[in-house]
C-alpha cells in the first residue's frame, strides 16, 4: 500500500458540505456586509447554544478570543497568570502583551495537560516571592482533551484567581458530560483551519457568563468602541472582529460537529488499542471525551524520534511534533518564572512525543496501515 496519507483531511469534509458552504457564501456576497454582517449574529447565537454559555463574541482569531478577557480584567505590569509550559505560544503571548508575566507550570506525563498539584506549587511560589500578584489561570486542553477543571476550578477559587479554557484544540470535549465552560469563567477558542471546528482563514471566539465583561469585551473587540457614539471609544481596545464569510462557513461546519467529534473518538479509541501495546498514547482523564486535535503518543525511551519520523515519511505517513520545545525554552520566554525552576514532565514530553494522522473522516485500512508502519519503524 503506497499511498501519501493526508495528516488532516479538510478536503473531505469540504466536499460533504460544500453546496451548503457555497450557498452560504453567494448569501454573503449579495448582502455584501462582510464585517459583523448578520452571520456573525447567528453564529455566535449557536456557539452559545453548543458551548453552554450565556454570551459568545467571535472574534478575528484564537489568539485575540485570550486577550480579550485578560484586557477586560485589566491584567497589567506585576500580575501573574499561570499557564502550562507545553503548548502553542499564544496561551503565554497574549500575558506578555499587556506587561504581565506567563507563570510556567508543569503537565501531567499522562494527560499532557496542567498539573493541578504543579499549579498549586507555582501559586505558593508567587504569593512567597511576594513581586507578582496571581491574577488568573489560563488552562489549555492540549490535542483536544480538556483539562482537570473541577481541580483547577477548585485552586482558582480557594485563591481568588480567574480561570479561562484556552479550548482552542478542545472546543466541544466534556469531563463527566460536562464542558469546559461548567467549570471556566471563561471560555477561548480558535477557528484556525486545522483546528477540529474550523473556518476557512483566521477566527476565534470568547465565551462568558458574565454580562458585564461580555460588554467590556464587545467593547474591546471594536476599538474600545462607545456603541450609543462610535467616534467616542471609551477603552483603549483591539480589531478583533471576526470576517462575516468565516461566520457562514463556520455555520455549516458546526451543523455537522457534533458528528465529527464522535467519528475522532471512534478513530482515536481504534488507535488506543492497536497501539497499546506499542506506544503510550495520550491517556483520557476518567470519564473525559476529547476532539482529539491531534493523536499524539509519547515514542519509547531510548527512541530515535526522527529516524521514526523518516521511516514514517518514506512509507506516505505524516507526522507532527507538537511541541519540540516547551515555552519556557524558547528565545522569547526564557526569562519568565517557572514553578521549581525546571519542568521535567514538559522537557520530557518535548523529547519523545510525536503526533499521528488524525481527522473525523480516516478510513480503517489506512489508519492500519499507519499502526502496520509505525510498528515497523519501532522494529515491534
Amino acid at each position: 500500500m503506497t499511498q501519501s496519507i493526508p495528516f488532516i483531511d479538510l478536503a473531505t469534509q469540504r466536499d460533504r458540505i460544500r453546496d451548503k458552504i457555497d450557498r452560504r457564501m453567494a448569501s454573503v456576497l449579495d448582502h455584501g456586509a462582510f464585517v459583523m454582517g448578520p452571520e456573525i449574529r447567528e453564529l455566535e447565537a449557536a456557539l452559545s447554544r453548543f458551548g453552554q454559555m450565556t454570551h459568545t463574541l467571535s472574534c478575528a482569531s484564537g489568539t485575540d478570543a485570550l486577550a480579550l478577557p485578560l484586557m477586560a480584567w485589566g491584567i497589567r505590569p506585576g500580575d501573574a497568570v499561570f499557564c502550562p509550559s507545553f503548548t502553542f505560544a499564544s496561551t503565554a503571548e497574549v500575558v506578555a502583551w499587556f506587561g504581565a508575566t506567563p507563570y510556567f507550570v508543569d503537565v501531567d506525563p499522562e494527560t499532557f495537560n496542567m498539573d493541578p498539584a504543579s499549579l498549586e506549587a507555582a501559586i505558593a511560589e508567587a504569593k512567597a516571592a511576594g513581586d507578582l500578584v496571581p491574577k488568573a489561570i489560563i488552562a489549555v486542553d492540549l490535542f483536544g482533551q480538556p483539562a482537570d477543571y473541577p481541580a483547577i476550578r477548585d485552586i482558582a477559587d480557594a485563591h481568588g484567581l480567574k480561570l479561562i479554557s484556552d479550548a482552542a484544540q478542545g472546543y466541544g470535549a466534556t469531563i463527566d458530560g460536562e464542558l469546559s465552560s461548567h467549570w471556566s469563567h471563561v471560555v477561548s477558542t480558535s477557528f484556525f483551519p486545522a483546528k477540529p471546528l474550523g473556518c476557512y482563514g483566521d477566527g476565534g471566539a470568547v465565551q462568558t457568563d458574565d454580562e458585564e465583561l461580555a460588554a467590556i469585551m464587545a467593547s474591546l473587540r471594536v476599538h474600545g468602541q462607545n456603541f450609543e457614539d462610535k467616534y467616542d471609544n471609551i477603552r483603549i481596545g483591539m480589531n478583533g472582529r471576526m470576517d462575516t464569510l468565516q461566520a457562514a462557513i463556520l455555520l455549516e461546519k458546526l451543523a455537522i460537529f457534533p458528528d465529527e467529534i464522535a467519528a475522532r473518538g471512534r478513530i482515536a479509541a481504534r488507535y488506543a488499542q492497536k497501539l497499546s501495546n506499542i506506544v503510550t498514547p495520550q491517556r483520557l482523564l476518567r470519564d473525559a471525551t476529547s476532539t482529539w486535535a491531534q493523536y499524539t503518543i509519547r515514542l519509547p525511551d531510548d527512541t530515535d524520534r526522527a529516524t521514526v519520523a523518516a521511516s514514517l515519511r518514506e512509507a506516505g505517513v505524516p507526522t507532527a511534533i507538537y511541541y519540540p520545545k516547551p515555552l519556557h525554552r524558547q528565545t522569547a520566554y526564557r526569562s519568565f518564572p517557572v514553578v521549581g525552576r525546571e519542568l521535567k514532565v514538559s522537557d520530557a514530553l518535548s523529547r519523545d512525543v510525536i503526533s499521528l494522522p488524525m481527522h473525523a473522516y480516516l478510513a480503517e485500512d489506512t489508519q492500519d496501515f499507519i499502526v502496520e508502519k509505525l510498528a515497523a519503524a519501532l522494529a515491534v
